[in-house]
């Protein structure tokens, strides 16, 4: 006959008596498991979502853009070779509010969009507008759009397939979604637009898809060929190189693995002051255990006994956490990507592997970490446990203190060194919480001096790349190359006088393990140059952006590469020059022309104040302003600013949580001596000052302490951040008082947790002492 066990029913008496401890451990558990439950489902359905994109929008396999129109002939001796050619024709327009908006005849064939709201326009003054982009120029539907020349009232919002991510030109180092948009007119509204500013884009798609990256390098390349033979070609674009169509793909997925172990290392914690309660319970319950042990109660059974509610608090958690990460959670994170990203609309998939990495290996994680403190704590004799004795080795003398210590003094710190490894839990959290309070508060901070340090650091407020045509270079038609090359030639000069011209060439850094390679821009200049100071014939001096990223310093030797070949070129530094806007290299320009065999007389840009206005714009590749410079910054800061503030709130909430519940431990396990100081006459007050100020002393401590070790550790993040993810460089820099916000949060915070424990101390009864007197 089986026995009925008798501690089931402690666990009903167990959870009223620590209704608060449980349940803000589940509400901090329950939040975790969610948002990464909730991220994981949003990560997953968004990346079905934009890998079927591609076959349900029809995307192009690439596109080129060409000086003129592509007649009939060529188009069909294009499309001899297995594509098919599309027009994807557009023209740019600068708006009032600021921006550019790329605007294209509605495309039904290839790159189809996705309508997110609204309707597509149906008269020639009606327009559909990128989704994000209208969000982030707070433009709704039904609003009116425009410049001085055309006006359209928008009728819907949309998810462009070719522009999942809002870069205006692929050279760019960061796409933006607040001063670039796209949109989609009528035929009849397109062509009202001045055609005579017409690009003429194109879009090819294969007859089949490419086997692999490799087959598709293999097909661009002889199809550019192709191309070039026919045309006067100006630009091409494989989609595999198109970064307004591949950067989603690539970042999608790229935080699973920081998400999961933020939710981990927030078990851990968990798990480990589920421990500590439980290792107090057990010396409250001490002869408890013993008589139980006595009567015949294995280890084991103990152990099952005491683990049951922290179990049941994680799986209840891991449950309620995943059916919240599925509505409420979900959508938050969604609304993060939708924030970043112009991504088309998605299908919440269910996912298996969500569903285990947030339930089943949480719940793992508790287990064997009580397990191990248990195991450890009830390996006493049963006979130790009637005694109260669950000392493992002899008693340790107490720490001597000086008499010439006050008194209350000596016993906060007698109160600090009885509960040290409590008090090295709460460091810990301390820290843990504190990291991600400085990860929330600095990224705005350390954006903002990169914007202002820019603007006191540029090369000048105009730098001009220019373009040589495509057909300028076509090896096997000779003649017109180099017809073409002296119009060329012919259509850059400028009488500016503030112009100053430069070389340049790019390069890429080898990569190494988890760093990609990285473009480096190579300026070559003038020894007399206006804008580039102090450049000798033999100088080769990096950008301190360059510098800080790479860790380099004058003596060093830099090996660079060509992108797409195994030629590489060494050059040792002689200085750091003081740029932080770009990855950069700066040279004589003789000697960067005879290097790289460029011709002596070689330049491909302008540096200037002001702009230039007499060389054909066709000839003008792109030109870099301060605007353009902080791009990154300005998009970091609307992709992941609405984002730092949830940080913030979930530090917050860690920090409280962990100081509420370790503080209320060490209370509950001097239950008994505050019980007797009430006994001797003490005040609540006085009481609170021994044991709340002892608490107060550490978490002072450990904020204090913890500043300079956050900063290091954030620095570490920040870099691999950048190393991985970013081109360029921010430096990690912010303002001191950053400091004195943290700890004044952290000070505030902990006073409310402060004023909860001073009414606990307040609930001891005195005859609290009277209960376990040997």
């Amino acid at each position: 006959m089986n026995k009925r066990n008798p501690l089931r029913k402690r666990l009903l008496r167990e959870l009223k008596s620590e209704i608060g401890k449980y349940l803000v451990i589940f509400l901090l558990l329950t939040a975790s498991i969610g948002f990464v439950s909730g991220f994981l489902v949003a990560d997953g359905s968004m990346m079905i979502a934009y890998d079927e994109s591609f076959e349900k929008y029809n995307i192009e396999h690439g596109s080129f853009q060409l000086a003129n129109e592509m007649n009939r002939a060529q188009r069909k001796a294009i499309e001899s070779n297995g594509v098919t050619i599309y027009d994807n024709d557009y023209i740019e327009e600068e708006l009032d509010n600021g921006s550019t908006i790329r605007l294209y005849a509605n495309r039904e064939e290839v790159n189809k969009l996705c309508l997110m709201k609204g309707k597509m326009p149906e008269t020639a003054d009606e327009i559909a507008v990128d989704r994000m982009y209208a969000e982030n120029n707070h433009i709704a539907v039904g609003d009116t759009i425009g410049n001085q020349t055309h006006t359209w009232k928008v009728t819907g919002l949309a998810a462009f397939s070719d522009y999942s991510c809002l870069f205006s030109d692929n050279d760019d180092s960061m796409f933006d979604s607040v001063k670039f948009g796209v949109g989609a007119l009528t035929k009849e509204g397109y062509a009202r637009l001045d055609q005579r500013r017409k690009i003429y884009r194109y879009a090819w798609k294969y007859a089949r898809e490419p086997a692999d990256e490799q087959q598709e390098k293999e097909w661009s390349e002889d199809l550019m060929k192709v191309i070039n033979a026919e045309t006067d070609l100006e630009d091409f674009i494989p989609r595999y190189l198109n970064k307004a169509i591949q950067f989603t793909g690539e970042d999608l997925g790229s935080d699973r693995s920081m998400m999961i172990a933020l939710l981990y290392i927030i078990i851990v914690i968990m798990a480990f002051v589920f421990g500590v309660t439980v290792s107090n319970t057990i010396s409250k319950e001490a002869a408890v255990i013993g008589t139980l042990r006595a009567s015949g109660y294995t280890r084991g059974e103990l152990v099952r006994h005491y683990i049951s509610m922290p179990l049941l608090v994680t799986f209840v958690s891991a449950i309620v956490g995943n059916i919240l990460g599925y509505t409420v959670f979900k959508n938050v994170c969604v609304m993060m990507y939708y924030g970043s990203y112009s991504l088309p609309t998605y299908e919440t998939i269910w996912s298996a592997e969500a569903f285990v990495l947030t339930t089943a290996v949480p719940v793992l994680l508790m287990i064997a970490i009580n397990v191990l403190v248990l195991r450890r704590k009830l390996k006493l004799s049963p006979l130790k446990f009637l005694r109260r004795d669950l000392t493992r080795r002899r008693q340790k003398r107490a720490v001597k203190l000086s008499p010439r210590i006050p008194f209350f003094s000596r016993f906060r710190l007698r109160v600090i060194f009885q509960n040290a490894g409590n008090y090295v839990i709460l460091m810990i959290g301390i820290l843990f919480a504190n990291l991600l309070l400085m990860f929330g508060l600095a990224l705005p901070d350390v954006l903002d001096h990169y914007q202002d340090a820019l603007q006191n650091n540029l090369l000048c407020n105009y730098q001009y790349m220019l373009k040589v045509p495509m057909n300028a270079m076509d090896e096997e038609h000779k003649l017109r190359s180099l017809i073409a090359m002296l119009q060329f030639r012919h259509g850059v000069r400028t009488e500016q006088e503030e112009a100053e011209a430069f070389s340049a060439y790019a390069l890429n850094t080898q990569g190494e393990g988890l760093y990609p390679s990285e473009s480096v821009v190579l300026y070559g200049v003038d020894e007399d140059s206006r804008y580039i100071k102090d450049i000798g014939e033999t100088d080769i001096k990096v950008s301190s952006a360059y510098a800080e990223k790479f860790g380099l310093q004058a003596g060093d030797t830099i090996t660079l590469k060509e992108e797409y070949e195994d030629t590489t070129y060494d050059f040792t530094i002689t200085g750091v020059y003081d740029y932080i806007g770009a990855i950069a290299v700066f040279m004589n320009r003789g000697k960067l022309n005879e290097t790289f065999d460029l011709g002596d007389d070689y330049y491909c840009g302008y540096f200037t104040d002001t702009p230039i206005t007499d060389i054909d714009a066709k000839y003008i590749g792109s030109v870099t302003s301060l605007d353009d410079l902080i791009k990154i910054s300005r998009q970091l800061d609307v992709s992941m600013g609405s984002m730092m503030y949830l940080v913030e709130v979930f530090a917050i909430l860690i920090f409280m949580v962990l100081v509420y519940l370790l503080s209320k431990i060490i209370i509950e396990k001097n239950a008994q001596s505050i019980s007797m100081t009430k006994i001797l006459g003490y005040t609540n007050r006085e009481i609170g000052g021994l044991y709340i100020v002892s608490t107060t002393i550490v978490v002072v401590l450990c904020l204090l302490l913890s500043l300079p070790l956050e900063y290091w550790i954030m620095y570490l993040i920040f870099r691999v951040m950048m190393m991985t993810s970013i081109s360029g460089w921010i430096p990690f820099v912010f303002s001191p008082m950053l400091y004195v916000k943290m700890f004044a949060m952290g000070i505030v915070t902990y006073a409310v947790v402060a004023l909860l424990e001073y009414r606990k101390v307040r609930s001891v009864p005195m005859d609290e002492a009277l209960k376990n007197v040997e």
